[in-house]
């Protein structure tokens, strides 16, 4: 009798083990995690990463297929539920995702899938260019200063420079440019300015070229103004040439003719037409008593409103007894 009840016992916890062995035997895959084993997302171009994907529950063996933007990259086979490793290289900018990884047993109907993930390429910063809206400032005037790299991952930390002395604190831009302002207070503040941008690669700081104020005072002409006010003058001088021949010479002997006429006599002939002109005759000589002729000088003012008087004019009067 005892020992129908010990067969009996061992029957019984026999067939609880065989139910769950089958439950087991038909348990359904967790959706898996897929994850960088790095520890991080950001990648640098031409670096090899590596991506871990499992389930957390599930019968085995397991078949892990990785995806990246719906293209299957490869599958692995695992006989257990540890993680399935996949090694890849980031060669472009293809390379940084989305990826996805999908997780199937015999018990799971279509597998199940995991989160997606993407990395970030990181890229070093490029040169930083220092600039101001002038190069020329006063005494006394607020000037601004600008630092920007054009490539680099963001966010990019800046700070600014007098010779070797920083003049500012760590800037972080998210994007665009850092600005300092500064102002001119005396002839020492006049030196060479600069900057230094970084991101996450701290060793790769670069710096910019100096920068430097000048007087406004000392501001001097350009040469293309020079050169210009040289042309202006070399063309006014060729002008200037150009009109005398036609217009300055013609009017100088007008009036020199006009003013130069001969008289004939002591009198004027009243049947010629004569201007209006004041005659003065003066200092009438006699030169040789033999000779027939005298001279004298004629002194012709034109008109009240010009004051003019014209040179002297020697003229041959016949003398007669």
């Amino acid at each position: 009798m005892v020992f129908l009840m010990i067969l009996l016992f061992s029957y019984l916890q026999m067939s609880q083990q065989i139910q769950k062995t089958m439950v087991n035997s038909k348990e359904m895959l967790s959706n898996p995690r897929l994850k960088p084993v790095q520890g991080t997302l950001n990648v640098v171009m031409n670096q090899n990463v590596t991506l871990s994907c499992n389930s957390d529950s599930g019968s085995p063996p397991v078949r892990y297929t990785l995806f990246k933007r719906n293209q299957k990259v490869s599958t692995l086979n695992r006989p257990d539920l540890t993680p399935s490793l996949f090694n890849l290289t980031i060669n472009s900018a293809s390379d940084l995702g989305e990826y996805k990884c999908k997780a199937e047993n015999n018990n799971t109907s279509g597998g199940k899938y995991s989160n997606s993930l993407s990395f970030t390429l990181l890229e070093p910063i490029s040169k930083p260019v220092l600039s101001s809206p002038t190069s020329q400032a006063k005494k006394g005037q607020n000037v601004t200063l600008s630092c920007l790299s054009e490539n680099g991952s963001l966010p990019i930390t800046y700070i600014f420079f007098k010779g070797t002395q920083s003049i500012s604190s760590q800037v972080m831009m998210q994007k665009g440019a850092a600005e300092i302002v500064l102002f001119i207070n005396s002839s020492s503040d006049f030196g060479t300015y600069k900057c230094r941008a970084e991101n996450v690669f701290r060793r790769n700081a670069k710096y910019s070229d100096g920068f430097n104020f000048t007087l406004a005072e000392e501001r001097r002409l350009s040469q293309p103004l020079i050169i210009s006010l040289g042309l202006i003058l070399l063309l006014f001088a060729i002008g200037l040439a150009l009109a005398i021949p036609f217009f300055v010479i013609p009017s100088y002997k007008a009036k020199k003719f006009k003013c130069t006429r001969p008289s004939t006599g002591f009198t004027s002939t009243p049947n010629v037409e004569e201007p209006e002109d004041e005659v003065i005759y003066s200092e009438i000589s006699p030169v040789k008593p033999e000779e027939e002729y005298i001279n004298f000088s004629v002194l012709r003012r034109e008109d009240e409103k010009d004051k003019r008087v014209c040179a002297t004019i020697y003229s041959r009067v016949l003398s007669r007894d």
